[in-house]
């Protein structure tokens, strides 16, 4: 034992070559005790596979050690190969006093593997040979929690916080907090998310978000700001600030947090695009297309950016630079009705009608049943003399809007028109 000793003295003093060499050396004199001692303190150090040999040599020699099997499961683990782990396990007896570390671990396996009600039944197995203790409860609170069953993670999770606030460094306020939220208790999930001066960017941000869902936007911005402080970088706080100033009507300090968080993530579409819109609200419209063009330049097919920038067009009444822009999407692989729809209503504003009927007879392969497109599209073609195409688009028109009897009436009219021009 004084080699091992020495071996992690050698470590502490950063000479790990010469630590691992000596415990190599001495091995082959090691009693069995000792070798177990060698295998765990490899493991500790990061040198699975050698940790791995030990323990499967000593399993040979004592088959019915449970110590044994859960070290070298623990390995396998380590080692993400866990059908090994998964059948080292399994091997424990239930009279074992190693039985229920071991249900516990087969159901953190199980539960990784996506094998739910396998891990939850290991677990239940576990509770009731033990019901008082807290691992087993966190641990069902944590495979409730992962699958979306909040409620259940929250009658686990209380059983644990009545007895400590933190399992493996986990904080049961969190994981509290972030369970109400998710059940819809957005008033009680703010209780386990309190500030009192916390210095945790990723926890206030929680607060943050937890307090947004409460309709709670002063605490939200509070939250939110602060983690600005504790963390500059903390990219998504910019994008979440900035959408609650616009909420609150404070467009100027939006606007600032907005161009701030760009400057800190400049690859961020759906900030870019909050840019732009802010920028709009603030009568900028020159800043709000060159914003909303970065970001439909980072995703060609950013559809809701791409519309708002069409309705800035329509709005300035530039129609020439719609028609460059949903050719450019569709060129680069963007497909959406839509934007030939859009783009029928743009070629013909310009009075380039062709374009506009190809675009329409595309635009309706998709929207054949849209009510107010097949109303725009019949007039349209009634507009370019094509009565007997618009005749059949008003027809289907008709059968969806039953009530519409100017519609009706104009349809039977241009009906009677087209008979006697045959």
């Amino acid at each position: 034992m004084d080699t091992i000793m020495e071996a992690v003295q050698l470590l502490e003093n950063n000479k790990a070559e010469k630590a691992v060499q000596l415990l190599e050396d001495y091995l082959s004199k090691a009693n069995d005790d000792e070798k177990y001692t060698i295998a765990e303190i490899y493991r500790q150090w990061g040198y699975l596979q050698e940790a791995r040999l030990i323990l499967e040599d000593l399993l040979r020699i004592y088959p019915d050690e449970s110590d044994l099997k859960i070290s070298l499961a623990d390995i396998f683990i380590e080692l993400e190969e866990d059908e090994p782990a998964i059948t080292l396990l399994n091997e424990i007896e239930k009279e074992d006093a190693a039985y229920i570390q071991a249900l516990i671990q087969l159901a953190d396996l199980y539960q990784a593997q996506g094998l739910f009600e396998v891990s939850e039944q290991k677990l239940l197995t576990a509770k009731q040979l033990a019901p008082g203790e807290v691992i087993i409860d966190f641990a069902l609170g944590e495979l409730y929690f992962s699958i979306g069953e909040y409620l259940k993670a929250i009658t686990y999770y209380e059983k644990v916080k009545a007895k400590q606030d933190e399992v493996a460094h986990i904080s049961l306020d969190d994981r509290l907090g972030e369970s109400y939220a998710a059940a819809g208790e957005y008033e009680k999930s703010l209780s386990y998310f309190k500030e009192d001066g916390n210095e945790n960017a990723d926890r206030l941000f929680k607060y943050g978000i937890t307090a947004y869902q409460a309709d709670r936007n002063d605490i939200a911005i509070k939250a939110w700001e602060h983690v600005i402080e504790i963390d500059e970088y903390y990219h998504t706080a910019y994008y979440q600030l900035a959408m609650v100033y616009e909420k609150e009507g404070l467009l100027e300090d939006a606007f600032k947090v907005a161009n701030k968080g760009l400057e800190m993530d400049e690859y961020n579409k759906e900030l870019y695009f909050l840019t732009g819109s802010i920028a709009h609200q603030l009568g900028q419209d020159d800043e709000s297309e060159k914003l909303t063009r970065e970001a439909i330049a980072l995703d060609p097919d950013y559809k809701e950016a791409i519309l708002f920038l069409i309705e800035l067009f329509k709005k300035n009444e530039a129609h020439i630079n719609i028609t460059d822009l949903i050719t450019e999407a569709q060129r680069l692989g963007a497909e959406d009705p839509l934007y030939d729809w859009e783009l029928a209503r743009a070629f013909n504003e310009i009075e380039s009608f062709d374009n506009a009927l190809k675009s329409y007879r595309d635009a309706y392969n998709n929207l054949n049943q849209d009510s107010d497109f097949l109303k725009e599209f019949g007039y349209f073609l009634t507009e370019d003399g094509k009565i007997k195409e618009a005749i059949p688009i008003f027809e289907s028109y008709v059968r969806l809007q039953p009530l519409d009897e100017d519609v009706e009436a104009y349809l039977a009219r241009l009906k009677q028109t087209y008979e006697l021009g045959e």
